[in-house]
Parts: structure tokens; sequence; C-alpha cells
């Protein structure tokens, strides 16, 4: 008979360092990991103030049009946009509840329908003027000099982290949802557009297929430069005709505030725009 006598295993004091502190980074590397999701979750969470919700009711005209958990959508994409992004006045400007509502309203309403997705991950600033504001940029000329070029603007979309956004305009285009012509859907579509690495009127996307996306847009963005070579009315803002990142952001503004139109003239690139924000505008204009 086998006489079975246990086995001492000593640990160094230097082993158990070594087992404490694997324990401890991969236990850090989770927390770090979830942190984001964590206090998101908590951020969605959060009851929408009801001072909010009154201003959305007020300023966004489609919002009582919205499905009970599109508004609920919409509530947490707007404490989420509020809580983490930056809000700066410009040229003596205030920023008020009010002002924050509204605009973080329209830009998350290019994400209702994708709740996964991150809230502009890239932007850490919003500033506000309170009117158009001037800029000046040098332009080449043909001849090879550079001149420097005023110009009033209603927004801006930068890539390093910041829209530049005139309040009066904000408000113009809170005020009238359907007349294609809203600073807030135009910068941030620019946002998604940015997130492929280039602004160039072909954002990263979910269900669309390049093939079909390319295509489509390309043909109707030449579409709306003969349009707009002639003269002719178009559902879309001649604006769009400046090259294909201004399309992209002009057929946005007409998508989500003349759908009917736009689907009727354009159907094909609604169906496209459709598929990518995975909403269908024209049942919140009834």
């Amino acid at each position: 008979m086998t006489n079975l006598i246990p086995t001492t295993i000593n640990f160094s004091s230097s082993d158990i360092i070594a087992a404490l502190l694997l324990i401890f980074i991969i236990l850090f590397v989770y927390i770090a990991f979830n942190f984001t999701k964590w206090r998101n979750n908590w951020i969605k969470s959060k009851p929408f103030p009801k001072e909010w919700n009154s201003l959305l009711t007020a300023n966004l005209p489609i919002y009582s049009s919205l499905a009970t958990e599109e508004k609920r959508r919409l509530q947490q994409l707007i404490q989420l946009f509020i809580t983490k992004k930056r809000f700066v006045g410009c040229a003596g400007l205030t920023v008020t509840d009010n002002m924050k509502v509204t605009i973080a309203a329209e830009a998350c309403l290019l994400l209702l329908n994708h709740p996964k997705t991150a809230v502009y991950p890239k932007l850490y600033s919003v500033l506000v003027y309170p009117s158009a504001f001037r800029t000046e940029r040098e332009q080449q000329q043909s001849d090879g000099t550079v001149s420097v070029a005023s110009r009033n603007l209603s927004g801006e979309s930068w890539s390093n982290g910041k829209v530049v956004l005139s309040w009066d305009d904000v408000v113009a285009g809170a005020s009238d949802f359907t007349d294609g012509q809203n600073v807030v859907l135009h910068e941030f579509a620019h946002q998604l557009d940015s997130h492929s690495g280039s602004t160039n009127g072909a954002p990263p996307l979910r269900r669309n297929t390049y093939s079909t996306w390319s295509k489509v847009l390309s043909d109707e963005f030449e579409d709306l430069q003969k349009a707009c070579f002639r003269r002719h009315k178009t559902v879309m803002d001649h604006y769009g005709a400046t090259n294909p990142a201004e399309f992209f952001a002009v057929a946005t503004e007409a998508f989500f505030e003349k759908p009917k139109q736009l689907y009727l003239k354009h159907q094909g690139l609604y169906e496209e725009l459709r598929l990518y924000y995975q909403a269908d505008p024209r049942q919140w204009h009834q």
C-alpha cells in the first residue's frame, strides 16, 4: 500500500506580489474597458428633466409625432450629448439650456434609430455665436497667387472635434421644419461623414452597400448640378451642388424636413438615406 504524503507548495513573497499585480492589471483593464459603457448607461437612466421636455415640444416641431419609444431614445441621446459635449458661447453669448436642448435634439435626430451608435465620439465642443459669424480663409487663385476671402457663415463642422453654429440660424431652422434649411442637421451630417476619415459624402455605411450608395448619390449630385446650371427649381438646396460632401449634408436636410417631396422626386436617393438613417421621416410629417 502506497502512503500518500501531502505536498506542500511554498510561494515566495515575490510570487505573491506578481500574482496580485496580475490580478490588479486584469481588473484595471476590465474596468477601463467597461467604464464608458457603465457611465453612458447611468446617464441614460437618469430622469429626463421636465423643463427639457417642454423645450423639446416647443422647439422640435416633429417631436410630438414621434412614437413613445422614439421619444425615449431621443431623450437618452440628448442627455448623453449635453453631458459629454462642451458648449461654448462666443462673441459674448451665454449658452442656456434652451440652446443646448434645441441643438442636441436636432443633432441626435440623425442617430435616433441607431441606439448602439456612439454619440459623435470625435466631437468635443459646440461653439455657438449669436448670429452669422465671419471667417477668413486663404484661397489659391488660378494664377497661383493666394488671397484672403471673408465670408459670413451660419455653421461649420471641423474634423478636430468642433462644430460652430449661429444661434439665429439654429432658431430659424427649428421654427420651420419643412423648408429643407437646417444648419444643425447640415453640420452634424458633416460630422457623420467625417467618421470615415475624410468629409467626402461617403460616411461609414451600416446597411447600405457602397456600390449602390456611390452610384445613387453620384447620379443625384450630377443631376442637381445640371439643374442648378439651368436654374431649375429643386427639392434640395442648390448649395448641395458645391461638392459631394455638401450634397450629402443638403440631402440630409431635405430628407428630414421635406421627406414627401424628396421621395416623390428622388425615390432612389430617399431609399438610400432611409436605409442609412434607419428612419422614415414621412411618418413624422403627417
